[in-house]
This record gives C-alpha cells, structure tokens and sequence, in this order.
C-alpha cells in the first residue's frame, strides 16, 4: 500500500508551486505595465535587476486603482472596488486574494520589503475623487491630490530600488510626483473632459473669468488656455525643485526616479504654435522618452 503522504511532504510540495504562481503573478504586473503604462515599463529597465518585478507590481497597483473610474457606471461600485483594494492591503479582504495577480504580487512586495501599508491606503483614498465629477478645487487641493498618488509612488519605489532600506529624497519624491501628476494630467484633459471631469482648478480658471463646467465646452476657452499654461509653468517648476533635490536621495535609489525625465518633452508637446487641450496630441516618440530616460539616469 502506497505511503501517505506527510503534512510535512505537503508543505515542501507546495513551496514549489507558491513560488511559481507568484512568479506568474510578477510576469502579469510586467505586462501590463508593456501595455498600458510602457513610459513606467521602460524607466524600470533603469533600476537594478531585482528591483525590477517590485516596481512592476507597484505601478500596476496604481494602474488599478486609476483606472477604477472606467470600469464603473456610477461611483458606488467604485467606491466598493476601492474598498476592496484597502481590505486586501490591510488583511481584510474576503475570499482569496492570491487569486488576483497583482494584488499578490503588491502584498507579497510589501511583506518581503516592510513598505508602508499606509501609503498605499492613502493612495487609494485619494483615488475616490476620480470617481465623482466634482471640480478640483484650488491648486492646494490639487497638489495634496499629486501628492498622496504621485509622490507617494515614487517614495515607495525608491525604497523598492533600495531594497527596502531608506532612500533619503523625500523633498525630491514630493516635487516629482507633483510635475510627473499635473503633465499627465494635462495631457488627459481631454479624455477627462468628454466624461465631465475638471482637474485644472476651478480657482485658477475662475480667475480668468471661465467656469469649470464652460472650460469642458469645445472651443477652447481663451481662459482655460491660460489656466492650463499656468499649469504647466507650475509643473516645470517642480521639475526643477525636484531635480535639485535628487542629491538628497541615496545614490542607489535614483533610478525610482528615471520616470521623471519625460516631464519636459511632455510639456514642451503642449507649449507648441495652435495647442487645442482637446485636440492637439502630446506624444513624444519612443526613441526619445529611452534617450531622455538614459541621460537622466547618467546624470543624476
């Protein structure tokens, strides 16, 4: 009669497979990212071979989460989505969360490197405003906005990239996440827009005597293009301050922060003779996103 295999074979049997599935689970967070955010996908070329799947399951988290909003009708079934993304960071989540391949990867990520859940809860909150139609404020709340998505994720990647240890840098994490949010921002306005939301603060364009919800009328508003130039100014800005911060970070996390490096061709796409916010495209080709993200990293 054949032996009955021990609790202990078990365990060793299933060791294994685990390893496999998350490695499975790693795999998928890299797709994505090659598909749908490929800027993030092609800066995490830059950092350290074992950092790599880390950062990977990081930026397809925030890929989750931002992306709620398109999925859903109405805010409710958001909200509950988003819910469901606190639960499983905090522990809480119902049902098995290894079978969601990027919230395994993420949990499994911040076990293995003690990140912060907080972070993560608070980037997730700041989330449920893309849920409504509601303006953004003033540029307090905007920047507040950047900052809990934005900033918190390259502070989190530094500490991937660093392999769970201090990175320094929290001035630069602020400001960068501040300019890479608002360029991203804009470039979106237009899709934003055709579902009724306003990013660019009301404050900002009732000073230049438009409204937010005449802002989201085709043509352009002569004062929404002054909103958005400010936007941008502001946005180079903390290009820059983030830039001059990077000495604090610790040389061996500056590769979290390749990302930044395509802030200013982005910009420079919107700053051309007859930029229309709803028409004009903003890309940059491919070729020159890899070159920018190179010197950054010789750089800095």
């Amino acid at each position: 009669m054949e032996a009955a295999q021990t609790p202990q074979a078990d365990r060793t049997n299933a060791a294994p497979d685990r390893e496999a599935q998350l490695a499975a689970h790693y795999s998928h967070c890299e797709q994505l990212l090659r598909e749908h955010d490929r800027d993030r996908w092609l800066a995490c070329m830059f950092a350290p071979g074992a950092a790599r799947p880390r950062l990977h399951a990081l930026y397809a988290f925030n890929m989750e989460i931002a992306r709620v909003r398109e999925s859903v009708r109405d805010p409710m079934p958001g909200e509950i989505r988003l819910q469901w993304w606190v639960d499983a960071i905090e522990g809480e989540a119902r049902g098995d969360v290894r079978n969601h391949p990027v919230a395994d990867a993420l949990i499994d990520t911040i076990r293995r490197l003690s990140l912060p859940r907080r972070a993560f809860t608070d980037m997730i909150e700041a989330r449920r405003f893309d849920l409504y139609d509601d303006p953004m404020t003033d540029m307090e709340s905007l920047e507040a906005y950047c900052g809990r998505t934005a900033s918190a994720l390259f502070r989190l990647a530094a500490i991937i990239v660093a392999d769970g240890g201090e990175p320094g840098g929290a001035d630069a994490a602020g400001y960068a996440g501040v300019a890479y949010a608002l360029t991203g921002l804009l470039r979106a306005f237009p899709w934003h827009a055709s579902r009724g939301q306003m990013y660019v603060p009301a404050e900002s364009l009732e000073q230049q005597g438009v409204t937010p919800a005449a802002a989201l009328v085709r043509p352009a508003n002569p004062g929404l293009l002054i909103a958005m130039s400010e936007l941008r100014a502001h946005a180079a800005r903390r290009f820059e301050q983030a830039t001059a911060a990077l000495h604090s970070v610790a040389p061996k996390a500056r590769a979290a922060f390749v990302p930044l490096s395509i802030v200013p061709l982005y910009l420079r796409t919107m700053e051309s003779a007859g930029y229309n916010p709803f028409t004009s495209r903003t890309d940059a080709s491919q070729w020159r996103r890899q070159l920018a993200m190179w010197r950054f990293s010789r750089r800095y």
